[in-house]
């Protein structure tokens, strides 16, 4: 999954590490000289720092008193985020070397980042939009402190080792927190920053989602979302790397990692479905070995739909297996049952829209699959914005009131 989304996102809160731990020693403190003392820099370095995260916030984090250092409110929005920051990148950079919790930048761990997924500096420093050598210096640098090699340098790239992938993913997640923060900073001021960006599967884009965002347009109308479409494990990699800020279709039973969590909205039913004229569309009660002699167009592999269809037939034995297309697409889907004798197997809720506007039919048949639970994947330590959490409000009251089937 692309990263530009969150990339263009990305406020100057994010550009200096040592900034956001000073102001976090200072929060915690209430005193400067405090800060200073445990961060080992003078206390004019701890003031400039303030100073410059305060212009960054467009606003004052303290409180200045005669007994110290107060956090405001948007102070206390941020120590919020900047403690979550360091909670999931100092563990990682201590891994690989307690040196780098005090050493390692910013501009260092996206070069660290970009060199993991792309294997390659060339290609990672394309990325980043910055000449190789200088993607090269910045890992060299992390190298050097951690006084060992991140990268097994192969005859095809570069190969990250377990430390380096941990530490690629907890600064993935510190950078989003990062986000987080400047669009919570942001919202005191009651403007909308940032973007929303959701994973859909293909029941929740073509049924649950258009009505939810259609609501929260006309609530947040400068509120940037981003809907991706794509495969689940996909999307599952984006989310647990804070790329996509959380998924909506069909639930996995059971969750297929610990640090997700589900929450069901609806249950659905998979139906039949054809073109208006089929030869089926005229019968009722039609059984399986009436079904088995048309082709089918069906869900990909992988996917809770596709495994409900196989089971149905695997249990009615060998005899019976289909001819079928894999597809994901419900416009691929409908326009090719126009077209010839195909069945397709497709979400009851996505095809009630079909067959209302007299596109599809449904097939009258005997089969019966078992419901199946729609609805969010999340981060199990996901704390949403403002934003986030109405628009995810919205998702759950509308599907509320969807018809059953």
């Amino acid at each position: 999954m692309s990263r530009s989304t969150r990339q263009a996102a990305r406020a100057p809160l994010a550009r200096n590490l040592r900034h956001l731990r000073l102001f976090l020693e200072v929060a915690r403190s209430h005193s400067l000289t405090v800060a200073s003392s445990r961060c080992h820099v003078s206390q004019p370095a701890v003031t400039q720092a303030i100073g410059k995260l305060e212009t960054q916030a467009e606003g004052v984090l303290f409180t200045r008193t005669s007994h110290g250092f107060y956090s405001t409110e948007r102070g206390e929005a941020l120590v919020r985020r900047v403690e979550r920051v360091f909670a999931m990148l100092d563990p990682a950079l201590a891994d690989i070397s307690p040196r780098l919790i005090a050493t390692a930048t910013i501009s260092q761990l996206e070069a660290l980042i970009a060199v993991c997924e792309s294997e390659n500096f060339t290609l990672a420093a394309k990325r980043l939009g910055l000449a190789q050598p200088t993607v090269h210096r910045a890992v060299a640098q992390l190298e050097h402190e951690a006084t060992r090699p991140l990268f097994e340098r192969t005859s095809f790239g570069v190969v990250a080792g377990r430390a380096c992938l941990a530490l690629a993913r907890a600064a993935h997640l510190a950078f989003y927190e990062l986000q987080q923060a400047s669009a919570e900073l942001a919202e005191l001021e009651g403007r909308d920053e940032g973007t929303v960006v959701i994973g859909s599967l293909p029941l929740a884009r073509s049924v649950l989602l258009p009505r939810a965002l259609v609501r929260f347009r006309a609530e947040r109308p400068s509120m940037r979302v981003t809907v991706h479409d794509g495969l689940y494990d996909v999307f599952l990699s984006g989310l647990r790397r804070g790329e996509i800020d959380f998924m909506i279709g069909a639930l996995r039973d059971p969750p297929p990692i610990n640090d997700v969590v589900q929450e069901a909205l609806f249950d659905d039913r998979l139906v039949i479905v054809a073109r208006l004229d089929h030869p089926l569309a005229r019968l009722r009660a039609v059984g399986i070995e009436d079904l088995v002699d048309y082709p089918w167009i069906v869900p990909r592999p992988g996917t809770p739909s596709r495994a409900q269809f196989d089971a149905l037939f695997a249990q009615s034995g060998p005899s019976t297996s289909p001819h079928v297309m894999e597809a994901g697409s419900i416009l691929l889907m409908r326009e090719m049952l126009r077209q010839s004798d195909h069945l397709g197997c497709v979400s009851g809720q996505q095809a009630q829209a079909e067959i209302a506007n007299g596109l599809l039919a449904r097939i009258d048949a005997t089969v019966r699959w078992p419901a199946r639970a729609i609805g969010l994947t999340m981060r199990s330590e996901w704390q949403p914005t403002g934003a986030q959490r109405r628009l995810i409000d919205i998702v759950r009251e509308e599907a509320s009131r969807l018809e059953p089937l």
